[in-house]
């Protein structure tokens, strides 16, 4: 018996013409420095951070070169699957504006000349390659059970010895045509393995597009390519996908690095070229002084829906995945305020070999500074989609009063160095509550400083109301007028005028004006008093001091 006839007693209703789908998958018409990469996940129905930092670093390398990145699912493994598992992950890359130029978009379709971008859906091409492989000698049958696998693992461990199918411990390499035509016969199950040529005493060196040049032991494991139920594994998978849709590069978690000895010769063996890799180190969290992986487990920021919740912006986000991504870029972006994140080319030579730190801290401020840039407008639009996800009462107040939130998220924003108060949406609605009169009404505690004794304030209040508040008032009258009122009360028109002579008054303006904020808004830090004043407006700045004088003294 042939190594053809080994083939077609194994898969005989299989053809084994893989031209037809080296004809049926042409190379690429792009440029040679174009990258085509991919996001491969499996369908277990979200994304997590740092398979989120994956994409974009994928899609940006496409996208920097004008390549192609695509989506395609890994599902071979079925028992990961959960239902709608493809349309979660598609969702969770849309809503990061991390858009695919082929693949899945929906738990069926899909776009792009070289699918199916599901592997479940490729079965009979893996099958080709495969018959293909036992035809040129290359893979062989493999009857061994479950037990005797994990037989065979007791014994290497036992002799302290590297576990896997290979050397002498590879039994099914060795049986004849006629004992495997046998088992055949008498419907033995089997699976297909890839015959190695490879010996672990030679070593072999790979280039990884991160790490530089890595040195390996050759890898000489006979690894399953193809399981009992017709489906590859991810090994012989991937290596048949890359090759058909002309992947240029391999983007990928570093806990894959340990399999590129294997992923290399199989390219090699099967007469493909490899795609070059790029190992990305995983996401960092430092805890009680020392560094571990970021856990999905134990860290909220691991889950994609905490961006979400919280409101930061997804432009935000990218902007901090950029940091991380490139050491580069903060200082390019600090240096070109006026460019855009497309702007910046990405490089592999300035990743982090070690694994970035995850700084949410550090995220918040891009953030802030972020939407400190936008358009009063385009925050309000923003808050209220985030509030209608998450704040439905919130939301309301939002429509009722729109053209007014849209004049509030405008103080002190269109000017050179803009207030930056907001890091995220959901934290807006904790710093401007006190401009609804809705959420006002209950206020309980006031953050008085200096001047704390209900009397002298209510003092200062009166004399303002019927002496010095007036609503037409431009802004320099106003300040005056505050100065004015100090005097008045024997505290000092200007600061350094009561440092000079701290003994000469009660105190300075700044006193007088943080009784004036405190009583209209209960809080002692908000953004310039006299634009709260001026939207607010005067018969609401009038009730609000005459009810902080009634509460208090009566």
């Amino acid at each position: 018996m042939t190594n053809k006839d080994l083939a077609d007693l194994l898969l005989p209703n299989v053809s084994s013409d893989v031209e037809y789908y080296e004809k049926k998958y042409p190379k690429r018409n792009l440029d040679k420095k174009a990258i085509v990469t991919r996001f491969a996940p499996s369908p277990t129905g979200f994304v997590h951070m740092g398979s989120l930092f994956a994409s974009f670093v994928e899609r940006k390398a496409a996208k920097d070169t004008n390549g192609v990145f695509y989506l395609r699912i890994e599902d071979t493994d079925q028992k990961r699957k959960v239902e709608n598992g493809v349309s979660g992950i598609i969702n969770d890359l849309h809503n990061f504006d991390i858009d695919i130029d082929e693949g899945m978009i929906s738990e069926t379709e899909e776009i792009g000349a070289y699918g199916p971008y599901i592997q479940s859906k490729r079965k009979e091409i893996y099958q080709t390659y495969v018959k293909h492989l036992i035809e040129q000698g290359l893979a062989y049958p493999c009857f061994c059970s479950h037990e005797q696998i994990e037989e065979t693992r007791q014994i290497q461990e036992k002799r302290k010895q590297r576990i896997g199918y290979y050397g002498r411990y590879a039994k099914c390499r060795r049986l004849t045509m006629d004992e495997i035509a046998e088992k055949v016969k008498n419907g033995e199950p089997y699976i297909i393995r890839f015959k190695s040529p490879g010996s672990f005493d030679n070593k072999i060196k790979v280039h990884d597009l991160i790490r530089g040049d890595i040195e390996f032991p050759e890898n000489d494991i006979d690894d399953v390519i193809m399981k009992s139920d017709g489906l590859p594994t991810y090994h012989f998978a991937h290596v048949i996908d890359d090759h058909l849709m002309h992947t240029t590069h391999v983007i990928r978690g570093d806990e894959w690095v340990s399999s590129l000895p294997k992923h290399i010769q199989m390219f090699k063996m099967m007469g493909f070229e490899p795609p070059k890799y790029a190992h990305l180190s995983p996401i960092m969290k430092e805890e009680d002084g020392k560094k571990r992986k970021l856990s999905k487990r134990k860290d909220p920021e691991a889950a994609v829906s905490f961006y979400h919740e919280k409101g930061i912006p997804v432009a935000a986000v990218k902007l901090y995945l950029m940091t991380i991504a490139n050491t580069n870029f903060e200082q390019w972006y600090d240096a070109n305020k006026d460019k855009k994140l497309d702007d910046f080319k990405f490089d592999f030579k300035k990743v982090s070999a070690s694994g970035a730190l995850f700084d949410v801290d550090k995220l918040y401020n891009i953030s802030k500074n972020y939407i400190s840039y936008l358009k009063a407008e385009e925050v309000y639009d923003s808050l209220l989609e985030w509030a209608n996800d998450y704040d439905g009462e919130f939301a309301k107040l939002l429509v009722k009063y729109k053209q007014y939130c849209i004049n509030v998220f405008n103080i002190e924003r269109e000017q050179k160095k803009p207030r930056k108060d907001y890091a995220c949406y959901s934290m807006i609605k904790s710093q401007i509550w006190y401009m609804f009169d809705e959420l006002y009404d209950n206020v309980e505690h006031y953050e008085f400083q200096k001047i704390s004794d209900p009397e002298q304030i209510s003092q200062i209040l009166d004399l303002y109301i019927n002496k010095y508040y007036s609503e037409d008032d431009d802004k320099e009258t106003w300040f005056s007028k505050m100065k004015e009122l100090a005097s008045d009360l024997g505290y000092a028109k200007e600061v350094k005028e009561y440092k000079n002579n701290p003994d000469a008054y009660k105190g300075h303006v700044g006193d007088i004006s943080m009784v004036l904020r405190v009583a209209l808004t209960s809080k002692s830090t908000t953004p310039d008093l006299y634009e709260i004043m001026k939207l607010l407006g005067s018969k609401r700045v009038i009730q609000r001091y005459n009810k902080f004088i009634k509460g208090n003294l009566s």
